[in-house]
């Protein structure tokens, strides 16, 4: 099921479905979010999905605010309400039941072993995040050679991200980027 035509039905089958493997929130399946919205459906362009996740990285609010902004690209207000809301739903759903499971076997080693399982997984859709955004968003060799730096500032030091965000915005308006 595809959702058949109706941009409504269809928003709702694909980020219902995301919701249920965005293990880490939603920055971690930008890239089914990208490959959904951009190359499968084509509600937008690369550049339009990069503008997008910077709008909702820039303010304030949960990492989810990206799927509010293709629902709403694509249908508005009504498609801005069905992409959260299916989005949301089916997770916080799961989350709910998973944590009555844990709390009722605190005494069992297993939800540890899946807590530690589920880490490296996070950390690699995370980074596979951080990728598909970099090849969406860098237009030219020195964008791609300035957020490799970026990226290796920020796994090698402690300095913080605002610091690396705000040197990449003055480069890209001193027009270096």
């Amino acid at each position: 099921m595809t959702g058949g035509g109706n941009p409504l039905g269809t928003l709702a089958w694909n980020f219902g479905l995301m919701s249920l493997f965005a293990i880490g929130g939603a920055a971690a399946a930008i890239p089914e979010i990208h490959r959904v919205a951009v190359e499968l459906q084509h509600w937008m362009t690369d550049l339009q999905f990069a503008d997008a996740f910077a709008i909702a990285q820039l303010s304030p609010g949960p990492n989810v605010l990206i799927v509010t902004l293709i629902g709403y690209h694509v249908a508005g207000i009504a498609g801005a309400l069905v992409a959260t809301l299916a989005m949301c739903g089916p997770t916080a759903a799961l989350a709910y039941g998973v944590s009555r499971l844990l709390t009722r076997s605190s005494h069992s080693r297993w939800p540890a072993i899946i807590q530690a399982a589920l880490v490296p997984l996070s950390i690699g859709l995370m980074s596979a995040s951080g990728l598909i955004l970099a090849l969406t968003a860098d237009r030219t060799l020195t964008a791609a050679i300035i957020t490799a730096l970026a990226a290796l500032l920020a796994a090698t030091t402690r300095l913080n991200p605002l610091w690396l965000l705000l040197a990449g915005g003055c480069l890209g308006i001193a027009g270096f980027i």
